[in-house]
């Protein structure tokens, strides 16, 4: 079997834009016509450079290649340039093929991914959503600017509908804005709406659901001390990223000093950048993005090395379907998953993305059992929502925040 040709769909997220303003989907095709997706999560360029490095990485190193070769592809991509070492966009390149070949390889062997990889441990993984505006009672925003992000009621009732579906895990990031200057010490208005927010959000869900405290690595070890000493009396289930992802020795300062268990890993890449994370102590969790990290069996070895130190694997995605289905096949393997970041229940846009939505029932998705990835991309919506602009898919303020 070998790659005969790919191909790359950057596909624009209509409002509300859940996941990001775009996502970057992959398609490679084989001389026996099995094919296979991928998607990339990469951000540092835009979105159609980030499409053509994807289809060179595949004329460098996988066209005409076995998909089923996949350390020795790694390798190559890795090494690629004289580099060996990780290489963020690089890796969400080659995350996004890799993922691709291995839906190839389980449709080849007319297995899901997750048979290959050691077989199910979990029948079924719980899931977690960000607290995004629902229709009805709770608006995106009002006419005096309140939504879930800014106003505790709002984000309180928002939680408590999230937890009436069935979900039993919510996740908010109220610690204010971040910037290409962090990490910077909170100002006493984010630590008073963070608190304000996770005092009403916890008397809204009682003991029915754990809080997810998101932040974007905004803060020095300090300031995250600060910030912690201030949440923890509502007992969130972790502190995200309370620290650039740059320096895991300072992270581990935080892990040290607080009680909330520290999770981080959606922009780090391979078992190496991981592996300090670990050997640091510097988190408990890891939340590795597999259109980013390195891809399904990159992915299995930083679980591995997580289990061997007895820390949890919850699998980040905010992005499109194509990681969602790639972190459902990983996790349901893992001894040591903790929890799934789900966008709402699949529904909306992700839902039409693909020929057959993601199964999530009550606060659960339910891994399917086809061979490969278990989904197959729309293509016909993929052509009919091309994405024209330049924006990145997250982007930072650009200046330094003032006090």
């Amino acid at each position: 079997m070998k790659i005969t040709d790919v191909k790359t769909f950057v596909v624009g997220n209509p409002p509300p834009g859940i996941g990001g303003k775009y996502f970057i989907f992959v398609k490679l095709m084989t001389d026996g016509g099995v094919v296979g997706y991928g998607e990339a999560y990469n951000a540092t360029f835009s979105a159609h450079v980030t499409a053509k490095m994807i289809e060179d990485m595949a004329e460098r190193y996988l066209v005409g290649h076995d998909p089923h070769d996949i350390e020795n592809f790694f390798r190559r991509c890795y090494s690629s340039g004289f580099t060996q070492r990780p290489d963020v966009s690089a890796m969400g390149c080659f995350s996004a093929l890799e993922i691709a070949c291995w839906d190839i390889i389980g449709k080849e062997a007319g297995q899901p991914v997750y048979q290959l990889l050691g077989g199910r441990v979990h029948e079924k993984l719980r899931s977690y959503t960000y607290l995004y505006p629902h229709s009805g009672s709770v608006h995106s925003e009002d006419a005096h600017g309140r939504n879930v992000y800014n106003d505790p009621d709002l984000a309180a009732e928002c939680a408590a509908l999230y937890v009436e579906q069935g979900f039993t895990a919510v996740k908010l990031d109220p610690a204010g804005p971040y910037t290409a200057f962090d990490g910077h010490q909170p100002r006493l208005i984010d630590i008073d709406l963070s608190v304000r927010m996770l005092k009403v959000i916890r008397a809204a869900v009682g003991t029915k659901a754990d809080i997810l405290y998101g932040t974007h690595g905004q803060f020095t070890a300090s300031g995250a001390l600060r910030m912690a000493g201030a949440i923890e009396p509502y007992d969130p289930l972790w502190f995200e990223e309370p620290v650039p992802p740059d320096m895991p020795e300072v992270m581990a300062e935080v892990a040290r000093g607080t009680k909330i268990p520290i999770a981080t890993g959606e922009r780090l890449t391979t078992k190496f950048e991981f592996a300090r994370v670990i050997e640091n102590r510097a988190a408990s969790i890891l939340q590795p993005d597999l259109g980013r990290s390195g891809g399904i069996f990159e992915t299995k070895k930083i679980a591995a090395m997580a289990e061997a130190h007895h820390i949890q694997i919850a699998p980040h995605c905010y992005c499109g379907p194509i990681v969602g289905a790639a972190n459902i096949q990983l996790a349901v393997t893992l001894p040591n998953f903790l929890i799934l970041e789900s966008l709402k229940q699949w529904d909306g846009f992700h839902a039409q993305l693909l020929k057959t939505k993601i199964e999530w029932q009550d606060g659960y998705v339910v891994p399917p059992g086809e061979p490969g990835l278990g989904v197959e991309l729309n293509e016909a919506v993929c052509e009919a929502h091309p994405y024209t602009g330049k924006a990145l898919h997250l982007e930072m303020a650009q200046t330094p925040l003032l006090p």
